[in-house]
């Protein structure tokens, strides 16, 4: 039986989020001082397009997953775009740090979801009939 890796993606996947939450708060709590400009993360599938880690083949008649298709799309960070300047110089907008720790809280708690369900599938998939 191969490796799950589920578990240690989701682990990796709530750290990332711990750390942007973590930021956004930053950013909050900063909202006043001169010249302060809000940080952000990258996203976290460039994260994961950046360790380049290959889909495994296990028979030979599976297709192999096209990449040429994956890293020709490209989108625009949302949080470039949109930042006000204010006299203060701070670029800190508070509804749009609140909108993504909304993001943050909805990514969390599905991540979490998707974790239950893949440990009850475990569960029931070991249990043997009685």
């Amino acid at each position: 039986m191969s490796s799950i890796h589920l578990f240690g993606l989701a682990s990796q996947h709530n750290n990332w989020l711990s750390t942007r939450q973590t930021l956004l708060a930053g950013n909050i709590a900063n909202i006043n001082t001169p010249a302060y400009k809000a940080l952000d993360l990258q996203p976290f599938d460039a994260v994961l397009e950046s360790t380049k880690l290959q889909m495994t083949v296990s028979e030979q008649g599976h297709m192999a997953p096209d990449l040429t298709a994956a890293t020709a799309a490209t989108s625009d960070a949302e949080g470039e775009l949109g930042w006000e300047v204010f006299h203060s110089g701070s670029n800190v907008s508070v509804e749009q740090e609140l909108i993504k720790a909304g993001e943050v809280n909805r990514a969390y708690s599905l991540n979490t979801n998707v974790v239950k369900a893949f440990h009850r599938m475990l569960l029931a998939s070991s249990k043997t009939g009685a």
